[in-house]
């Protein structure tokens, strides 16, 4: 199994468990789902005293994101401004790291124009629609990875910059 970092933060985003699609080879989509989770009917065995009515627990599960749950994503939310202003540092931050890896200048600039393209083709067009995970550090200079909706209206998967991420094999 392949794990997917950040490779600011070094959290964990996404892994190869799930079915990553690579888009113009600039981000990986993740199709995802909703589960639920917490404390289902536990049976211990027993039956309820004659004298006393049994206890009922409250039903605790809860509807969560599986990638979400998994890699203890953090919700957060920006506005179209900030989002553009962090996005700027963020995709600075990549070029530095793809730099330092000893990345060509062709691979570095290809990184830089399908990365712009893919913001303002299908990014900002569809800005509203977007929601908004950080890694588990919270670390406002990771990456943001991006959930939206297939076109179904009903199946989410998320979204992560493909030269923001380092493997590692498990």
């Amino acid at each position: 199994m392949i794990i997917f970092k950040d490779k600011i933060t070094d959290d964990e985003m996404i892994s190869d468990s799930y079915d990553l699609k690579l888009v113009d080879d600039i981000v990986y989509e993740a199709d995802c789902a909703m589960i639920e989770e917490g404390v289902g009917d536990i049976d211990i065995g027993a039956n309820a005293s004659a004298e006393e009515a049994g206890d009922d627990l409250a039903d605790e599960k809860i509807k969560v994101n599986n990638v979400v749950a998994s890699f203890r994503l953090a919700s957060t939310s920006f506005d179209k401004k900030s989002y553009l202003g962090y996005l700027k540092g963020y995709m600075k931050a990549v070029k530095t790291k793809l730099q330092e890896e000893g990345k060509s200048d062709a691979e570095v600039k290809a990184f830089e124009s399908g990365a712009q393209k893919f913001v303002k083709e299908k990014l900002l067009a569809n800005f509203k629609d977007y929601e908004f995970y950080t890694g588990e550090s919270m670390n406002p200079d990771g990456m943001v990875a991006l959930l939206n909706y297939r076109e179904d209206g009903v199946t989410p998967y998320f979204i992560f910059w493909k030269h923001g991420l380092s493997e590692m094999k498990v």
